[in-house]
């Protein structure tokens, strides 16, 4: 995946999550709706990790293609 095609990826996830919001925030969220905000949130970060890692490749004078969507496991422990 290109970086052009990573950051459409994100851009369509934090549209989706804009409009969950929105459904939390005006009071029409159920179960499902809190559910898919969480998985959102989640693809969030490993998308961003996935750029971030292409970017740190690029900046070792490597292959940015080797970079990997890590599992959520470990994108979510990562300590800020």
């Amino acid at each position: 995946m290109d970086d052009a095609t990573i950051h459409e990826r994100i851009e369509k996830l934090v549209n989706e999550e804009h409009e969950l919001w929105q459904r939390e925030a005006a009071g029409h969220a159920d179960d499902e709706t809190r559910q898919r905000l969480a998985e959102v949130k989640v693809s969030l970060d490993q998308t961003w990790d996935l750029l971030r890692q292409r970017e740190a490749l690029r900046n070792a004078n490597m292959d940015p293609d080797v970079a990997v969507e890590r599992d959520p496991s470990v994108v979510e422990n990562y300590r800020q």
